[in-house]
């Protein structure tokens, strides 16, 4: 069983904070369960482009508003408390938030928590053992 806390994991290698976005992870691939979960807030007016070649994302606003765009299709989708996306085609997109957005992120296959975005937005496949 896995019990861990957001309070736990702030300050730590979990905790990633660009500036535009905070990302608190709070399941890894080390944990050997098959997925990551995170936190994700990202700030009112920023303009992220991502694009997950490697993993399949689904999110799940909790807080805020913003606006999705799908770069491979042109379409945008409004986002608020309840919405969520899954970026099950591995679609390059670009997330707008109007105001502070809190966001729960599912990732498959899981992440390691170095992965670091590439120029494309992309996270790079890592994988690692489970951890004991």
């Amino acid at each position: 069983m896995i019990v861990r806390t957001l309070a736990g994991i702030t300050g730590t290698d979990r905790d990633v904070e660009t500036e535009h976005w905070r990302s608190k992870r709070i399941v890894l691939a080390g944990d050997g369960v098959g997925f990551s979960v995170h936190e994700t807030v990202l700030e009112p007016g920023a303009v992220n482009d991502f694009w997950y070649a490697n993993h399949i994302e689904a999110v799940f606003i909790v807080e805020g508003e913003g606006e999705l765009l799908d770069k491979e299709t042109g379409a945008t989708h409004q986002l608020a408390p309840g919405s969520i996306y899954v970026l099950d085609g591995n679609e390059r997109h670009q997330l707008r938030p109007r105001t502070r957005m809190r966001t729960l992120c599912v990732f498959n296959p899981p992440v390691t928590g170095r992965e670091v975005h590439d120029e494309n937005g992309v996270y790079p496949l890592i994988t690692e053992a489970q951890e004991g």
